[in-house]
């Protein structure tokens, strides 16, 4: 049971009765009428062939308000491709996969990749990115919610209360972000949040002053939570990073765009489980080892349009910080687990946290020595621009994809 204390910048819904879902789904069917809903489900092909995505369809199958599922389908072959059409086929709801390693999506990103335009790198953002552009190529739907596809605890009014808030006809968010506890098994989990997110916005305004940018992200319970609703005109000049940096840039593209007031987040679920990254300690271009770098260089970009300046002494003095911030948060950590009879590994806590260090460090020199470099993919209205016709090849390409 959560309780009702508002803290940070931005409005915190929360779950204070566990008002049954079919009232939920009742008030968004009528709230669909004026504002129609949709949902981007962005998924590997591997990710069909697990359990927890077969629990998604099945529990959204039950699901009445929503006008659109996208499904953005990575590392497919035509056959594979042939096969999730065949595996979602039995949702209710107009449903599109895009195959993005198609030949007609293919086709689009080379005439993108000729004005320079195209995503360099496939992933997730990249793939969220393009289900973006076909939302707003289709018009079918005025709110958008995004979740992943390997959360094993889903049930349907998760969704529900991502998109309620965003959806309601009255109020004016334009940006819902989910949160959740984070333990299974007995154990404590969520370790980039607890570990680093949170020690390293601290340890960043330490450092650098009190920084707006800063407490607003430092406002989420679940700052790296992959679930989240917005209008989808707020779509169209969200600047996104390919990387592991999408939900930090996502959420500072909000506050670019945006009011605090207009931002929100909302408790989801009591329980979230999903398919656990491996810290992968020596290999840094994997697992975590790799999304805290891209999560570190996210925030040092974001801080620099803030005007702040880097130095090689800076990102050492942010990494010491970080440190002992670090260490510090971990003890309370341990105790509150311990007092709900959850365990802490401490030795291997302490473990992640000094390759969090080091690689606030490699994320910060790798800053510093690519100045010129292009994280971001570039917003829709800027796609529009060099390519008018941007829209209708795109949706035109998913629909005969998917006939």
């Amino acid at each position: 049971m959560s309780d009702f204390f508002q803290n940070g910048t931005v409005t915190t819904f929360h779950n204070l009765t566990d008002r049954p879902i079919e009232d939920l789904e009742s008030d968004l069917l009528r709230f669909s009428q004026q504002n129609p809903m949709g949902l981007i489900l962005p998924s590997l092909f591997s990710e069909l062939e697990a359990p927890a995505l077969k629990n998604i369809v099945n529990e959204l199958k039950s699901v009445p308000y929503l006008s659109q599922i996208v499904i953005g389908l990575d590392r497919a072959d035509q056959a594979q491709f042939e096969f999730a059409r065949e595996y979602f086929s039995e949702l209710p709801q107009k449903h599109r996969v895009l195959w993005n390693d198609g030949p007609r999506m293919q086709t689009l990103m080379n005439q993108l990749k000729e004005k320079g335009l195209a995503p360099t790198e496939p992933g997730k953002g990249t793939n969220v990115w393009g289900c973006y552009g076909y939302v707003l190529a289709s018009k079918q739907a005025d709110v958008v919610a995004l979740h992943d596809c390997d959360i094993i605890t889903y049930k349907r009014d998760l969704l529900a209360r991502l998109l309620f808030p965003v959806a309601h006809p009255t109020f004016n968010f334009v940006f819902a972000k989910g949160y959740y506890s984070r333990y299974s098994d007995g154990r404590l989990n969520g370790r980039v949040v607890r570990l680093l997110v949170t020690p390293l916005l601290r340890a960043l305004e330490n450092v650098l002053g009190p920084e707006e940018l800063l407490a607003y992200l430092d406002s989420f319970r679940y700052a790296l939570a992959g679930e989240f609703s917005m209008k989808t005109s707020a779509l169209k000049d969200m600047r996104i990073p390919a990387d592991w940096g999408l939900e930090v840039g996502i959420l500072a593209e909000m506050k670019r765009n945006y009011s605090n007031r207009r931002i929100c987040q909302v408790d989801i679920a009591d329980v979230y489980d999903h398919k656990h990254q491996d810290l992968s300690r020596e290999d840094h271009n994997k697992g975590l080892s790799r999304m805290s770098q891209d999560i570190a260089k996210s925030l040092f970009r974001k801080l620099s349009t803030h005007g702040h300046v880097f130095s090689r002494g800076t990102i050492r003095t942010v990494k010491a910080v970080y440190h002992r911030t670090a260490l510090d948060q971990l003890e309370s950590y341990v105790f509150d687990a311990e007092m709900n009879g959850l365990t802490v590994d401490v030795h291997r806590e302490e473990q992640a946290v000094e390759l969090f260090a080091k690689n606030i460090m490699s994320a910060g020199e790798a800053f510093l020595d690519n100045p010129d470099e292009r994280p971001f993919l570039p917003n829709w209205n800027r796609v529009v621009s060099a390519v008018p016709s941007i829209m209708d090849d795109l949706y035109e390409a998913v629909e005969r994809d998917n006939e």
